[in-house]
């Protein structure tokens, strides 16, 4: 039977919006197998409040240096981009991920760049470098596990090492592009394009686009200055991460439990972020299992507590997400119509493309 191409495009596009949430109902019951959930939520209900005040604080903060090293980035585009527009962007991106994995990139670019008046394209190119940034700095974060963690973990987590060769190859592959564009430019993006139409024209037009993107985005990262900045931020980021998790076991009481340090929610935290890394939607199921996993084989936790702080620490990172992206929308759109503009919603930056006007 031969499929017009409207069909095989609409058949892709229920299987990407589909896949996602089969594989998070799969990861779910896995994690969740074996599981007396009834002493998970007693956990819960016995939360100390006082240190989730803090977390929230500290997890929102982490988010805020992310619109500041984003500015950062921006600097030679628009050295004038409003911090709480590129704050709410971010949220934005996060909260629409939470329901379709990756989606929220697109609208991050989108808002921020309708809000700071930037095309689609450069804004897409940053947040590109940003998340090529993040993989890197994670991966450090992960060798810096290893070093701390009190035994093997490559042994004791045995998907770890092939994760991890396999994350260095794809990023080194990704350096190596990344040198010869700064190098190249143009002339890379044509030799590289015109190899691939060879086989596919279509594939071609999408990876001219997206090298365009990342051109744009690292002509916007200029000065040794700023790229010190930059890496400033990230491993702030990812300490203050690091910090959210180690928050997490004062809210549980799990310091009642069991000694904790910085070290053990370090490792939690990195390991923990594969499964954020896996397109579920806001790594529902893929990261309640990792946390749950590491908890209870690596740290000796029950099954029951290791749920209850997955839980825990996904559903604030969720309810912050979504409420925050509409709150922040908000906002800006009320300061906006305060110095004349027009308001900006979901459909309106879609309609408009996102496009410098």
């Amino acid at each position: 039977m031969i499929f017009d191409e409207g069909y095989k495009q609409k058949i892709k596009k229920i299987a990407g919006y589909t896949l996602p949430f089969i594989l998070t109902v799969v990861l779910l019951y896995i994690a969740f197998y074996n599981v007396e959930l009834s002493e998970s939520l007693a956990a819960i209900a016995d939360i100390s409040f006082i240190w989730l005040f803090i977390f929230l604080i500290v997890f929102l903060l982490s988010h805020y240096l992310r619109a500041l090293r984003w500015k950062v980035i921006l600097n030679s585009v628009n050295p004038d981009t409003s911090t709480l527009n590129l704050f709410a962007s971010v949220m934005v991106g996060y909260g629409v991920n939470c329901v379709v994995p990756r989606l929220g990139e697109f609208y991050r670019a989108l808002f921020g760049g309708k809000w700071e008046n930037i095309s689609r394209s450069s804004m897409l190119g940053t947040i590109i470098i940003e998340r090529v940034i993040d993989l890197i700095i994670l991966g450090i974060s992960v060798l810096v596990s290893i070093a701390i963690y009190d035994g093997n973990l490559l042994v004791d987590i045995l998907w770890l090492k092939s994760a991890l060769i396999i994350g260095f190859l794809v990023l080194g592959i990704i350096i190596v592009i990344m040198y010869l564009l700064i190098k190249m430019k143009e002339k890379f993006v044509n030799i590289t394009v015109g190899l691939i139409a060879k086989f596919s024209q279509k594939l071609s037009v999408k990876l001219s686009y997206v090298l365009h993107m990342l051109i744009e985005g690292f002509s916007s990262l200029k000065g040794k200055k700023n790229y010190l900045v930059t890496i400033v931020h990230s491993i702030l980021i990812m300490l203050i991460y690091g910090f959210t998790s180690y928050i997490a076991f004062f809210m549980l009481r799990m310091n009642e439990i069991a000694d904790v340090n910085f070290s053990m929610a370090w490792v939690v935290m990195t390991i923990s972020a594969f499964g954020i890394i896996i397109p579920t939607p806001g790594g529902t199921g893929s990261y309640h299992l990792i946390v749950k996993t590491v908890l209870v084989s690596l740290y000796g936790f029950s099954e029951e507590i290791g749920i209850a702080y997955a839980l825990v620490t996904h559903a604030i990172s969720v309810i912050v997400f979504v409420s925050s992206s509409f709150g922040l929308i908000f906002l800006a759109n009320f300061i906006r119509v305060k110095k004349g503009l027009s308001k900006e919603t979901f459909i309106s930056v879609i309609r408009a493309g996102g496009e410098s006007q």
